[in-house]
């Protein structure tokens, strides 16, 4: 198949402000979120000058990818598009149409399949083309790649780095806490063709980080960001609750690592630099926060190599991957269908 172009399709997030409500008010629309919760929220916001770090983030990617395409004679423009705010998904498949693409693959700032993370941006794509209208290019999302070196080796060396951090001489009550954004419990059932994918997805790429950096060491994975209300059932255990139980059990330290995220965009830099921490010094916990891979030089190479795996005749032996879970290029119709339409599920900032 024949591509000419290539966009970058991500979560979105404000840049000063007097753009966090109406962002929210994006991110929930028809959700039925209170207005209590979304200026809770805000709050974390103005914590940071109103400004998300997603945007600034999703330009050094956009500006890496671009250069290691260049330099490896990929000639495929790279755009950028948003799900909930500026450059919205939309105004960036107009720029394409009129700059003459027809057929673009898309690359999406998340690893793992599910609704929110995978089936939703689908449905972004297909809206955003059903706005510009019956000569919008084609837009195909690249594959899941929770398992590939260039996500995995970069959470490996940011646990690594973190443990380095720690006293050595007290490893023995160390823990690893892989953490991702919670979801419903009821939309993890759903998640993927059978059921489970996200989780399963989850616990693999977990399995794999914490065999490389630090076979010696006990790991959990654990769920953060919840924002949905409290009577519909969520992923459970929450860190902060984790963070106790470890702290009860006799654990000194813990290297958080959010395996869940690409880069440390607010549900980062907030859920867990500003509240988890908090809730380690409570209990006396060691914590240290792992970094994601942001632009890695081999996170950047991923990129290139999903896309090269579609463009190039011999795409399927290039597949580079280190799980052993079911992948596909292309989801089923049937995958990640929820029971009924998420009311709050996902993100209420990033």
């Amino acid at each position: 198949m024949s591509y000419d172009a290539v966009v970058l399709v991500s979560f979105g997030g404000p840049e000063r402000p007097e753009d966090v409500m109406p962002f929210l008010q994006n991110v929930t629309r028809g959700r039925g979120v209170p207005p209590e919760r979304l200026a809770e929220v805000a709050e974390h916001y103005q914590h940071f000058g109103g400004v998300s770090p997603i945007n600034q983030q999703c330009r050094d990617l956009l500006a890496a990818v671009r250069a290691d395409f260049a330099a490896h004679g990929l000639d495929l423009p790279v755009y950028w598009g948003n799900r909930n705010w500026d450059p919205m998904l939309a105004d960036t498949v107009t720029r394409m149409r009129d700059d003459g693409v027809t057929r673009a693959l898309a690359f999406v700032t998340s690893a793992y399949g599910g609704y929110s993370s995978c089936r939703q941006y689908q449905e972004d794509i297909a809206a955003a083309r059903a706005a510009v209208g019956p000569d919008a290019p084609v837009i195909e999302k690249l594959r899941q790649f929770w398992d590939h070196p260039g996500f995995v080796e970069p959470h490996v060396d940011a646990v690594r780095a973190a443990l380095g951090q720690l006293d050595p001489a007290k490893r023995d009550s160390t823990r690893l806490v892989f953490t991702a954004h919670s979801i419903p419990s009821s939309m993890a059932a759903n998640a993927g063709p059978h059921g489970g994918r996200y989780e399963a997805q989850l616990h693999e790429t977990a399995r794999l980080v914490a065999a490389a950096a630090a076979p010696d060491l006990p790991y959990d994975l654990v769920w953060q960001s919840r924002s949905g209300p409290p009577h519909v059932p969520w992923l459970e255990p929450d860190i902060n609750d984790h963070l106790a139980t470890l702290a009860q059990g006799g654990t000194t330290g813990v290297v958080v690592s959010p395996i869940g995220f690409v880069s440390d965009h607010l549900e980062v830099v907030w859920d867990l630099d500003t509240e988890a921490l908090e809730t380690a010094k409570q209990l006396g916990l060691n914590f240290v926060r792992a970094a994601t891979p942001g632009t890695d030089p081999r996170f950047v190479t991923m990129v290139r190599e999903l896309v090269t795996e579609r463009t190039d005749p011999d795409g399927a032996q290039l597949r580079r991957r280190l799980g052993e879970l079911p992948m596909w290029d292309t989801c089923p119709t049937v995958c990640c269908v929820p029971a009924r339409r998420p009311t709050s599920a996902g993100s209420t900032h990033a």
